[in-house]
C-alpha cells in the first residue's frame, strides 16, 4: 500500500507514524505503538522492523463512514487509484491534535486542544452560530499541550482565537521543596510543549558553568516510567524564587508558542479565528451527515425495491414458476417476468436468484418484516434530509458520543497572570544601605553588614574614603524600590535600587557620574525611595533658602534617564530635601542653627512639577535649612550635632505654626558640640545608623538615646575622633508593628526602614 499512496519513501511515512504514536507529541495518539517510539529526551525511535503499530481507537472516529461516500475521492499520485481528499473526521482533529507545517510562502502552527472542551464549543456554536471568540473562550479555555505546562496569561490566547494569530507564553511546572539544613531544591515535573528534556538539562548545566546561574549546587534527572522529575538543588544562601525566575528567563523552562491558525478552505489557505474554524468544521460535518444519509437512503431504497419484487413473486409463486419453466434461457425468463408481472430487470433478476427455501412461510414473514422495517427507515432518512435541524442534531449527538468515549481531563494549566520575567524578578528582594559621598561615589550593600551596638560605641569602618571626602547621603531601601535622586540644581533622576553598584563594606563605590547623567556642578541633594507613584501621594520639596513646594508624586513617574525638572530655583538657592506625604500631614523644617518650624501640609497648595514653591521658614542671616521631615503621631524628633551629641524630643513639644515663620528652638547649640548634622523622626523601636565624615558607622537603638525637652544640649550618641564629625543619619525599624500604621507612615517608613 505504501507504494500506491505515498511516493516519498518508507522513512517519511515511518517518521510520521512514529510522531502519531508519541504521547509527548500528540495530545491524543492516533497510532497505538508497541516498541521504542522515541522519548522526550530526543532519543530516536527504533528501526521499523523492531516496532509494531495499529490504529488507535480514536483514529477510527476519523475514518468512520468513509465507505459511505461521505467525502470526495481523488486520484493518487500516479492516477492508478483514488484516495479521499479529506477524512470524515467525527471530531475536529485539526484543533484537538493541532498541526504544524511549512509551504512556499506560508506556514501553519495550530496548538493542540482538549477534546472535551473542543467538542463542547462546537456544540455551543451549533446551537448559537453567532457566538464570538470571547464567548467560546468560556468553554475552550486555551490550548491543552500533551506535556502539560502552564500558559501564562490569556491575552495571547484571546488574540489567537480572535484573529487566528497570537503568541502564547508557556512555562514548565516547577515546585520548590525544602531540604535539610536550610537548603532548597526545585523540582521540574512538566515541560513546555516540544521542549527537549535532555537539552534543557544540558543548557542549565552550561549556564551554571558560565556563572549565570550561581544559585545551583547540583543538577540531576530522576525521570522514570512514573513521570518526569528533574531536580535542581540550590545553595544554602540562594533565594529559591529568584533561582526559579532565572530558570524561566534563561532556559527553555519558559517558551513562547506562536499560533498561526492557517488551514485550507476549499483549496485556499486562510487564517481562521476560532469561531470560523469551528464553523467550517460544522459545515463539513453537515455535508458528511447529509451524504451518508443519502447513501443509506439509496441503499435502503434499492433493497426495498428488490424486496417488493420478491413479495410479488411470492404472491404469484405458481405463475412465476410456470413462466420460468417455460423459458429456454435466463434472459428469456427475465424478460418474461418483467412483462408479465410489471417488474424491473433488477427485481426479475432477484427472483431468478432466489433460493427455493425462501418459499417457506417463515422466510416469507422475514421478507415482509424486512420490507416494513426498510420502509420506516426510508421515511426516517427522508425526514432527516428534509429537516436541517435534524442534521445538526445528529452532528451534535455523534460529537457528544465521541466525547463520552474518549474525553479526558485538561493537562495544561492556565494562569491569569501574563507577568513578564523582568530583570527585577531575577534580583532577590532585600534591604540595602545606600551611601553617596560628597566626592560623588555611590554604592549599596546589605543592611545586615552592620551589627547592632550600644550607645556610645566606636562603630565599624563603613567605607574607605579619599582624603577630604565624606558621606553626604545614606538611606535604606529594598532592592525593588524606585529611587528618586533630587539634585541641588532642582532636577530629579529615577533608578531602581538594584541598578546601583553593589560594593563591599570597605569600598568607596562607583562614581555617580557613571550612574546618573549629571551636568556640570550638579550634585545629589536628596534621595527618596518609594515602591509606587500613587495619585494620593505627594512630594514635599525644601530648599536651603527655606522654600517648600508640594507636588503629586505621579508627576515624577518618568523613565527618562536624562532626568526632569523637579522645581524651579532662585539663582542663589539649592534643593536640600524631598519627602513623600499623604496630602494631609504636618511638616517640620530644621535649620543648622537649631531653629525649627512645624506647619500643616495643607498650608502648601499643590503645584506643578516645575513651580518654585512658597516660603516654609524665615531664616536668620548665615543660617540655612538642614533638614525637613514629615511629622508622624507618637514620634520624637531626633537631632544630632557634628560632635556626636544628640537627643530625642517628643514632637508634641513643637507647636503647629503658620508656614513662613521663624519657628522655635529645637536644641541649644554650643561651639564645642557643633551645629546640627542630622535630623530624623523616630520611635523607640527604631534603630539609628550614624556615619561620620571619615566613614565610621554606628548602629544604635533610639530607646538608648535620652528623651529631652527642646532647649537642651543632648547626650553623647557617637564618640567621634578629633577632626572627625557626624555628617549623616538614617533610621531603621525593628520588631513587628503592633498596630496598622497610617498610609503616610507606611510610605515614609518604606523609604528608609527595614523590618527584622
Amino acid at each position: 500500500m505504501l507504494g500506491k499512496y505515498h511516493p516519498h519513501g518508507d522513512m517519511a511515512v515511518y517518521d510520521t507514524m512514529v510522531r502519531m504514536a508519541q504521547d509527548f507529541s500528540q495530545r491524543y495518539e492516533l497510532i497505538d505503538g508497541y516498541g521504542n517510539f522515541g522519548s522526550v529526551d530526543g532519543d530516536a525511535p527504533a528501526a521499523m522492523r523492531y516496532t509494531e503499530a495499529r490504529l488507535a481507537k480514536l483514529s477510527m472516529e476519523l475514518l468512520r463512514d468513509l465507505e459511505k461516500e461521505t467525502v470526495d475521492f481523488g486520484p493518487n499520485f500516479d492516477e492508478t487509484l483514488t484516495e479521499p481528499t479529506v477524512l470524515p473526521a467525527r471530531f475536529p482533529n485539526l484543533l484537538v491534535n493541532g498541526s504544524a507545517g511549512i509551504a512556499v510562502g506560508m506556514a501553519t502552527n495550530i496548538p493542540p486542544h482538549n477534546l472535551a472542551e473542543t467538542i463542547d464549543a462546537t456544540v455551543r456554536l451549533i446551537d448559537d452560530p453567532e457566538l464570538s471568540a470571547k464567548q467560546l473562550m468560556r468553554t475552550v479555555r486555551g490550548p491543552d499541550f500533551p506535556t502539560g505546562g502552564i500558559i501564562m496569561g490569556k491575552s495571547g490566547i484571546a488574540a489567537a482565537y480572535e484573529t487566528g494569530r497570537g503568541s502564547i507564553k508557556v512555562r514548565g511546572v516547577a515546585t520548590i521543596e525544602e531540604m535539610g539544613g536550610g537548603k532548597h531544591r526545585i523540582i521540574i515535573s512538566e515541560l513546555p510543549y516540544q521542549v527537549n528534556k535532555a537539552r534543557l538539562v544540558k543548557g542549565i548545566a552550561e549556564l551554571v558553568q558560565a556563572k549565570k546561574l550561581t544559585e545551583i549546587s547540583d543538577l540531576r534527572d530522576e525521570s522514570d516510567r512514573k513521570g518526569m522529575r528533574v531536580v535542581v538543588e540550590l545553595k544554602r544562601d540562594a533565594i529559591p524564587q529568584v533561582a526559579l525566575n532565572k530558570l524561566y528567563k534563561h532556559t527553555q523552562l519558559e517558551t513562547s508558542f506562536g499560533v498561526n491558525m492557517l488551514a485550507l478552505v476549499d483549496g485556499m489557505p486562510r487564517t481562521l479565528p476560532l469561531p470560523e474554524m469551528l464553523r467550517h468544521y460544522i459545515e463539513h460535518q453537515r455535508v458528511v451527515v447529509v451524504r451518508r444519509t443519502k447513501y443509506e437512503l439509496a441503499r435502503a431504497e434499492a433493497r426495498a425495491h428488490i424486496l417488493e419484487g420478491l413479495l410479488i413473486a411470492l404472491n404469484n409463486i405458481d405463475a412465476v414458476i410456470a413462466t420460468i419453466k417455460a423459458s429456454q434461457t435466463v434472459d428469456e425468463a427475465r424478460d418474461a417476468l418483467t412483462k408479465k408481472f410489471a417488474l424491473t430487470e433488477i427485481q426479475a433478476q432477484a427472483i431468478l436468484d432466489m433460493r427455493l427455501q425462501r418459499l417457506t412461510g417463515l422466510e416469507r414473514e422475514k421478507i415482509e418484516a424486512e420490507h416494513a422495517e426498510l420502509m420506516k427507515r426510508i421515511a426516517e432518512l427522508k425526514a432527516i434530509l428534509a429537516d436541517e435541524k435534524r442534521v445538526y442534531a445528529i452532528v451534535k449527538d455523534e460529537l457528544l458520543e465521541v466525547k463520552r468515549r474518549h474525553a479526558d481531563k485538561r493537562r495544561t494549566q492556565i494562569s491569569a497572570s501574563d507577568h513578564e520575567i523582568e530583570v527585577e524578578d531575577l534580583i532577590a528582594e532585600e534591604d540595602m544601605v545606600v551611601t553617596i559621598t560628597h566626592a560623588g561615589y555611590v554604592k549599596r550593600l546589605p543592611v545586615t553588614t552592620y551589627r547592632q551596638q550600644k550607645r556610645g560605641g566606636r562603630g565599624i569602618a563603613g567605607l574607605n574614603l579619599k582624603e577630604d571626602d565624606f558621606v553626604e547621603h545614606l538611606f535604606i531601601s529594598s532592592t525593588h524600590d524606585y529611587v528618586l535622586f533630587f539634585s541641588n540644581k532642582g532636577k530629579v533622576y529615577r533608578l531602581k535600587v538594584y541598578e546601583l553598584p553593589l560594593g563591599s563594606r570597605h569600598s568607596r563605590g562607583q562614581a555617580i557620574v557613571n550612574v546618573l547623567p549629571f551636568e556640570g556642578g550638579e550634585q545629589i541633594a536628596s534621595v527618596v525611595a518609594t515602591r509606587t507613584f500613587s495619585e494620593d501621594q505627594h512630594l514635599i520639596l525644601a530648599t536651603k533658602g527655606g522654600m517648600v513646594k508640594k507636588t503629586k508624586a505621579s508627576a515624577y513617574d518618568t523613565s527618562r534617564r536624562d532626568g526632569i525638572i523637579a522645581l524651579t530655583l532662585r539663582e542663589d538657592d539649592e534643593l536640600i530635601g524631598a519627602k513623600t506625604t499623604s496630602g494631609s500631614d504636618d511638616i517640620i523644617m530644621v535649620s543648622a542653627e537649631g531653629q525649627s518650624i512645624r506647619f500643616a501640609e495643607t498650608d502648601c497648595r499643590p503645584m506643578g512639577r516645575t513651580a518654585m514653591g512658597v516660603k516654609g521658614i524665615r531664616l536668620r542671616k548665615g543660617d540655612e535649612v538642614l533638614g525637613m521631615d514629615v511629622v508622624l503621631p507618637e514620634t520624637d524628633l531626633f537631632v544630632v550635632t557634628e560632635g556626636g551629641y544628640g537627643k530625642r524630643t517628643p514632637l508634641d513639644q513643637y507647636p503647629r505654626q503658620r508656614r513662613g515663620g521663624s519657628g522655635v528652638k529645637t536644641i541649644r547649640t554650643v561651639e564645642k558640640k557643633g551645629r546640627l548634622a542630622g535630623v530624623k523622626i523616630v520611635r523607640e523601636n527604631h534603630e539609628l545608623l550614624l556615619i561620620s565624615q571619615e566613614g565610621i558607622v554606628i548602629r544604635t537603638s533610639a530607646e538608648d538615646i535620652s528623651s529631652m525637652s527642646r532647649n537642651t544640649q543632648g547626650v553623647r550618641v557617637m564618640n567621634v575622633k578629633d577632626k572627625d564629625k557626624v555628617v549623616a543619619v538614617a533610621r531603621v525599624v525593628i520588631g513587628s508593628k503592633k498596630k496598622k500604621a497610617s498610609k503616610a507612615e507606611e510610605e515614609l517608613e518604606g523609604e528608609l526602614d527595614i523590618e527584622a
